[in-house]
């Protein structure tokens, strides 16, 4: 793909004519599929399984959104995408919504013309270094080290940041997605390799021998991910906003894939509401009545979708941490939908 300088794509996403942009549920049902915008081989987040399907926390976004659209978690399509080409792919109508992992910042949210529908995941970026060095304490011990990073992101730019503040040298290594990064840091052409916390523990995983790094407890920035459509379309910016919120919200009232039946039938007010019993919720977002009840029947709640792919059910064994619901000490906090 012919990348575009950031002038070219602020360009795009002024001169992309607003009609085009307003009619994107109807474009997604005429050709019977979601086009989802990931990461390619991210533990975790995206990657493709033995059997070649894609799994992980970004594509479970991906599959709750097109189940509230068709009543059917498996109508996506999955794109990868690198870092480089994210918006690209976005403003020009490649991909429907972008669920890998993208920090909302402001510069994005207003220049770009991308739009941000709330964080599905509150992240930080941090250090992995080699065991056998011994720097476990503090990121103040790469002073002077070669540090692999992916560039053209915010991740380059917090390590800039970071050690011009605090005095320290080190030599950038940039790569254009952090899978090579890792690679060449399990090579030892760098002595740190940094990214989100989260994707530092997922590509751990896969390398040959994941004891011989360590994840140094410092974290340098806020990095809040959140799925990201293109301005201009507030129907399907509501979609994609409501469809996250709809698993938070499940998770809170305690309405998972497997209790959701049962719910229906014996739950309160407030829960069959939520799973489309007893109010028209479907209608203003042009949806079904029961697309709620689809996404976590078909997808699961918050906390399932965390848990298998980036909890203890995963091989990531995250923590909750900030990513815990309000009421156990995190941030995730469900708008009423009422």
């Amino acid at each position: 793909m012919k990348r575009l300088s950031l002038f070219t794509i602020v360009l795009l996403c002024l001169l992309l004519p607003t009609q085009g942009v307003a009619d994107t549920l109807q474009q997604v049902r005429k050709r019977g599929a979601l086009h989802c915008g990931i990461a390619s081989g991210v533990p975790g987040y995206s990657i493709a399984d033995k059997n070649g399907n894609w799994v992980g926390f970004a594509v479970d976004l991906c599959r709750a959104i097109s189940a509230a659209v068709f009543g059917n978690a498996d109508k996506v399509r999955y794109m990868p995408l690198s870092a480089k080409n994210r918006f690209e792919a976005l403003l020009s109508g490649q991909i429907d919504v972008l669920t890998r992992t993208t920090t909302w910042t402001m510069q994005r949210d207003t220049v770009l013309g991308a739009k941000f529908a709330g964080v599905s995941y509150y992240d930080g970026q941090g250090f992995m270094t080699k065991a056998n060095l011994g720097l476990t304490k503090s990121v103040a011990e790469l002073d002077g080290a070669a540090i692999c990073v992916q560039g053209a992101t915010t991740t380059e730019r917090n390590l800039a940041d970071y050690f011009e503040t605090r005095g320290l040298s080190y030599t950038p290594i940039p790569l254009e997605t952090n899978e090579k990064a890792a690679k060449m840091f399990e090579t030892g052409r760098c002595q740190a390799f940094t990214a989100n916390i989260s994707q530092l523990y997922g590509l751990r995983s896969r390398m040959s021998d994941p004891s011989s790094a360590v994840v140094l407890p410092e974290i340098i920035s806020k990095e809040p991910m959140s799925p990201a459509i293109r301005q201009g379309d507030e129907q399907w910016f509501s979609i994609v906003k409501w469809s996250l919120q709809t698993m938070i919200n499940a998770e809170e009232m305690g309405i998972n894939s497997l209790n959701a039946d049962e719910m229906i039938a014996n739950g309160s007010p407030a829960v069959k509401r939520l799973l489309g019993v007893g109010g028209p919720q479907g209608a203003a977002l042009g949806l079904a009545d029961d697309w709620t009840y689809q996404i976590i029947k078909q997808v699961g709640n918050y906390g399932e979708l965390f848990e298998r792919n980036l909890g203890k059910q995963s091989s990531l064994k995250i923590e909750r941490g900030l990513n815990a619901l309000w009421t156990q000490g995190g941030l995730m906090y469900g708008i009423p939908m009422r």
